[in-house]
């Protein structure tokens, strides 16, 4: 496997597609990637030579900001947004959708599995 910006991307597949293994690369940036190194974008990882991977490397350095750092940028901006109490933080805190999903319905992917109310549904049929 090749190694870059710390992460081994598959050997096997395209270099267009693999480099999207790089948290921060999605399609767009690898297509720019791959054009600005000058490599095929249809060349096996296992294929490129050591000069076509450390193109590939000083780009993604010099231009994009990859995993650790764009991490840890994306958690200081959430909290930043909490700390000040803003709307987007406190849905933040709460664990609800922040851009204005409706919650009544669905919304179960991030206030997780339904929890039953004890008693509700005896008190339903009697009625």
């Amino acid at each position: 496997m090749a190694r870059i910006a710390g992460v081994d991307i598959p050997r096997e597949k395209r270099v267009d597609v693999s480099l999207r293994y790089i948290f921060g690369i999605g399609s767009t940036a690898a297509a720019k990637i791959v054009t600005q190194t000058q490599v095929n974008p249809a060349t096996k990882v296992r294929d490129l030579t050591d000069e076509e991977v450390n193109r590939i490397r000083e780009v993604i350095d010099k231009e994009f900001v990859v995993e650790g750092d764009l991490r840890r940028e994306v958690r200081q901006n959430i909290q930043r947004l909490i700390e000040i109490n803003c709307y987007r933080g406190v849905r933040h805190r709460r664990g609800l959708p922040v851009r204005g999903q409706r919650t009544k319905t669905n919304a179960r992917t991030k206030r997780g599995a339904r929890r039953t109310v004890a008693g509700r549904r005896k008190a339903a049929a009697k009625k």
